[in-house]
């Protein structure tokens, strides 16, 4: 259980309520709508009150479950790795096209390229999930009313929500976290009540809130399908799960672009966590963003070489040129495991000398726990990363 006080600091609601909790709420007929709590961390965390057309419980059938469990190819790890993530197939299947690259206890990350919509509905009863969308578009879909989406969004899904996402194309890139614990904006960028400071580097007007609610009156066969603890259980329903009238509270997805996080900049260069946009238990979520450079007359913008002795560094590359590494591609990722040092490649701290700004755009997971590779994840791999910081002159020397 997460001991800290848990808040996304936006009431919001849509529909027809009542106008007190737990009384009762009629509709035209004068039957009763179904009221359900949408909450996690136990009954301490942020929740939501939902009012149904129908109880949420009417369950028609369930299947045998099948196991989406990653293999684990490397459980101990101190190499630095790299991973060509654009090299993950595209599938036109939702739950089959998310690919598991490394996890731990805290997270799972995935990248999936879906080429359809799919007709199910989808659930993660275990984990809140963050969907980071690097190429596509397209609407996701819940209970709690529709988002609009399209490159450089994250949707932040809490767990447990029932959803769709409807593509408008076949070309889609997805970076997944999925979080053991409820994902959050930073602690340290929040007042006592939950609103964003006034440093912070996004405010509330930022976050996206779910809008245009569908309420759907049908019965028939609506197949869910749920994954819990690494296996899919497909449950099938009697009537539509977007049978929502109205809802309020604080706990339903949202979206944040971005392009709309701005960036923290200084006379000398300034660590990672200026960067922050999100935080989990035991891990962070940073977004590089094109910025001015430090503007100290002898500044360094390059990053000075640093210890990761207490967490690996995880980093998503989506567009421009990353000025501390070479040879980046579009969709790359590179795990830089706790316990050694790492740094810029050869070659681009003095590049970085006198330059004004950088067009850089990426995402770093930061998990405070070692990270597991799956078999997934060498399918990807570039050879001999680790030795990419010998540059050609020490080569030559030898």
């Amino acid at each position: 259980m997460f001991k800290q006080k848990l808040r996304m600091p936006v009431y919001h609601k849509l529909g027809l309520i009542p106008s007190k909790r737990h009384i009762t709420f009629k509709n035209n007929s004068g039957g009763l709508y179904q009221e359900e709590l949408f909450g996690t961390v136990g009954f301490a965390g942020n929740y939501s009150l939902v009012y149904h057309l129908y109880p949420p419980t009417t369950i028609k059938s369930m299947a045998e479950p099948y196991s989406v469990e990653p293999v684990i190819a490397i459980s101990k790890n101190l190499s630095p790795l790299s991973f060509q993530g654009f090299q993950i197939p595209a599938i036109k299947d939702y739950i089959e096209s998310r690919k598991v690259l490394m996890l731990n206890n805290d997270l799972q990350i995935s990248l999936a390229a879906p080429t359809e919509s799919f007709s199910y509905f989808y659930k993660n009863a275990d984990a809140d999930e963050m969907i980071f969308v690097h190429k596509g578009s397209g609407v996701l879909r819940t209970m709690f009313g529709n988002i609009n989406f399209s490159k450089g969004d994250y949707l932040i899904v809490p767990r447990g929500t029932v959803y769709q996402l409807n593509l408008d194309t076949n070309d889609n890139r997805l970076l997944i976290v999925e979080s053991s614990s409820p994902i959050e904006t930073p602690k340290r960028y929040r007042n006592a009540y939950g609103q964003l400071l006034e440093h912070a580097p996004f405010c509330q007007r930022d976050l996206r809130l779910p809008e245009a609610l569908e309420t759907i009156d049908k019965h028939g066969d609506f197949e869910v399908k749920i994954k819990k603890q690494g296996l899919i259980y497909s449950i099938v329903y009697d009537h539509h799960p977007f049978d929502v009238v109205g809802w309020d509270g604080y706990q339903y997805p949202y979206a944040f672009s971005i392009y709309n996080f701005e960036p923290i900049t200084g006379r000398i260069h300034l660590p990672p966590p200026i960067h922050q946009t999100f935080e989990g238990n035991n891990f962070v979520i940073c977004s590089f963003v094109p910025r001015l450079y430090d503007y100290h007359p002898e500044a360094i913008p390059a990053p000075y070489h640093h210890s990761n002795i207490d967490s690996d560094e995880i980093l998503y590359y989506v567009d421009g040129d990353f000025m501390s590494r070479n040879d980046i591609q579009s969709g790359q990722l590179t795990l830089h495991p706790g316990g050694i040092p790492h740094g810029p490649h050869p070659g681009a701290i003095e590049r970085s000398i006198g330059k004004k700004a950088t067009n850089e755009l990426a995402v770093m997971i930061d998990p405070f726990k070692p990270v597991m590779i799956t078999e997934e994840a060498l399918k990807i791999g570039i050879p001999n990363y680790y030795k990419s910081w010998i540059s050609t002159e020490q080569i030559n020397h030898k």
